[in-house]
């Protein structure tokens, strides 16, 4: 059996798809006779669009990365899904008309008339390979090319068996997809490690003249001789760790050295730890909706995992990784980060964490090698943390964004907002305060919250989001009724809840100010036992130089580096409620400290040589974008959330 395994635009360019690596393995290990091959179809779009019109990193980070919530990737290619090249452009034109450049609805328009030739030629060149079955892997914006693909494949050989999986195919969106587009045969539903060997080897052992039987297994959609579409019921216990298969990336690395884009990016390697996410076991976050079905917490050996780790290092001799694992196991932090520390490998990982880790723990991290963490910050209001079921506090995750500064460690983050029940001066507090936290890791946006399929905020009403549609953008690409759209879309759109636009607004340009104020900005402290000296460059501030020789200032300082109210704090350095009430008032005046829930924190990091610590706070993808996205409408730009490039296999 040959099987083709296709990884469409708008994947990254810059690492291989974890989900098809999986999958690769998957079938070696339980199929050894079978061949298996992977089609980088993304690197292969690069190379084709380059050589037809003007194209570079930040346009396709412009449709890979900003504009998922806009949907104008997914667009670009369903002309080539509905077979007209003039598919819905007036419309799609009129919805974005003052909302984004010239040059962004020209690029879009242009990519969306000439998507159909592409797509013809990769689906003669998977015919070429005359593989028994393809399977197609869609994440975020994948949706409409590789359906496109599919159906072009099925046009030129209808014996060629298709399969689609991965996170656009989780629960009724797979179902929604497999009944409404006929071309394809299967849809591989929640992990793909058990199900997708499981379908060749059904589909290999069927006779000559039958139909084979997948009645078995769990998740998968099929049809029967007679047209009738059958989604399995998925499987109600995720893999355990020890069935987690690590990836196979043979091929990757070497068609990106032979494609345009090898001058563009640097290439990483994509590893994964864990599955699920131990806090979302106890506190799902109300507007979280990662992790779909499976949000029971997985996590492989450390042993293994840095095994895994390693290995793909010393077989690819490439020192960059991202972690796709939605958070971070803790027991990892005295396990395999101390191994990865003292490994003879210069590692630069990306990792998603909890925002309460304390000092010693962040550089645990850094140590270890982690360059960028996504902490899951979100806001720095209590109140509305509360509400968003985070399980922290507006102190604690200033602490993170303190610690990782000491560290040097970059943050990843967006505040958000838009929750039920919060108030204008949840936000206008932390407004004021936000000048004097601009040394700090700025937020790359401040985007109104989503609601996304499989949050508490999708599947709850009674928690303050009625009357649901799907987004927009849907409308745009698929031809489906309301319903069907109900069940395939991922994104939803609901009247606005808590802050009006105004305050939106305020609450944007002060977070642009702290992004433009960060590289030029400091204050930091050096503890010298009987005095602390602390340094500040930052506009709001007029001081340069501040020494702290009182013995009871120098003991609130070192009591202030974890929070603490006004009681606990006169209660710990022996002094009057009164005397350190009046020393938190001229603190935060001098842009010492942030307050929040009558809790005070300090916010200078220890003095580590910041400008050196600091890699680009402007993440590359951002970086290359920079310009499109300052002309860009909000809703297509880089300050809505980024989505993470975590994978389901196929």
């Amino acid at each position: 059996m040959r099987i083709l395994l296709v990884n469409m635009p708008w994947s990254s360019i810059d690492v291989p798809s974890l989900a098809l690596g999986i999958l690769t393995n998957s079938v070696r290990q339980k199929m050894p006779d079978a061949e298996v091959e992977v089609m980088h179809a993304n690197l292969d779009f690069v190379d084709w669009v380059v050589d037809r019109r003007e194209f570079g990193l930040g346009d396709y980070y412009y449709y890979s990365l900003f504009t998922y919530f806009s949907g104008c990737g997914d667009w670009v290619f369903s002309s080539a899904l509905y077979d007209d090249p003039e598919w819905r452009v007036s419309e799609f034109s009129s919805r974005v008309q003052g909302q984004m450049s010239e040059r962004d609805l020209s690029r879009n328009v242009d990519l969306h008339r000439s998507a159909p030739e592409f797509i013809d030629e990769i689906a003669a060149r998977i015919v070429d390979r005359a593989p028994d079955l393809v399977g197609f892997t869609s994440t975020f914006q994948q949706n409409t090319a590789a359906l496109a693909t599919a159906r072009a494949v099925k046009k030129l050989d209808p014996r060629i068996r298709t399969a689609l999986g991965g996170a656009n195919c989780d629960g009724e969106q797979g179902a929604a997809l497999h009944r409404n587009f006929s071309f394809i045969d299967f849809v591989v539903r929640g992990e793909g490690e058990a199900a997708f060997p499981q379908l060749l080897a059904a589909l290999e052992a069927a006779p000559a003249d039958g139909q084979a039987d997948f009645s078995s297994i769990e998740g998968l959609c099929w049809a029967t001789p007679d047209g009738r579409h059958v989604a399995n019921p998925m499987s109600t216990a995720p893999l355990p760790p020890a069935q987690i298969v690590s990836p196979d990336y043979t091929g990757y690395f070497e068609r990106l050295a032979r494609s345009k884009a090898n001058n563009w990016v640097e290439p990483r390697l994509v590893v994964e730890g864990a599955r699920g996410c131990w806090w979302g076991e106890k506190h799902h976050c109300t507007f979280c909706g990662l992790n779909g079905s499976f949000m029971q917490f997985r996590s492989k050996h450390p042993g293994r995992f840095y095994d895994e780790i390693i290995g793909l290092v010393e077989r690819h001799q490439v020192l960059d990784m991202f972690v796709v694992d939605n958070i971070l196991d803790m027991s990892y932090v005295n396990s395999l980060l101390p191994r990865l520390a003292e490994a003879d490998y210069d590692l630069r990982l990306q990792y998603e964490i909890k925002s309460n880790m304390r000092g010693p723990q962040v550089q645990a991290l850094a140590d270890a090698g982690l360059v960028s963490v996504q902490p899951g910050i979100e806001n720095l209001n209590s109140r509305v943390l509360k509400i968003m079921d985070k399980g922290v506090t507006g102190c604690l995750n200033v602490r993170m964004l303190r610690d990782a500064e000491t560290s040097g460690i970059t943050i990843a983050w967006n505040y958000l907002y838009g929750f039920p029940g919060e108030t204008d001066a949840d936000y206008q507090s932390i407004i004021d305060q936000m000048p004097a936290l601009h040394h700090l890791c700025p937020p790359d946006g401040s985007p109104r919250i989503a609601i996304e399929r499989f949050s508490p905020y999708f599947v709850k009403p009674e928690l303050g989001f009625t009357d649901l549609r799907p987004a927009a953008q849907y409308r745009l690409i698929y031809d489906l009724p309301e319903s069907e759209l109900m069940d395939l879309a991922y994104i939803f759109d609901t009247p606005t809840q808590g802050i009006d636009e105004d305050l939106a607004e305020t609450l944007d340009r002060a977070v642009t100010g702290w992004q433009h104020e960060y590289a030029r900005s400091r204050l930091t402290h050096h503890d010298l036992g009987t005095e602390i000296v602390l340094i500040s460059e930052r506009r709001q501030f007029d001081w340069h130089v501040l020494r702290l020789t009182d013995p009871t200032e120098v003991a609130a300082f070192r009591q202030l580096d974890q929070p603490h109210s006004v009681a606990s704090l006169a209660r710990r350095i022996s002094a009057s409620e009164e005397t350190v009430a009046t020393l938190l008032a001229r603190w935060s005046d001098l842009g010492l400290l942030f307050s929040d829930a009558d809790q005070f924190i300090q916010i200078a990091p220890q003095a580590m040589n910041q400008d050196l610590l600091r890699i680009d706070h402007l993440h590359q993808e951002r970086a290359a974008a920079q310009a499109e996205a300052a002309s860009a409408d909000p809703a297509t730009s880089a300050g809505h959330p980024t989505p993470e490039p975590a994978l389901t296999a196929v």
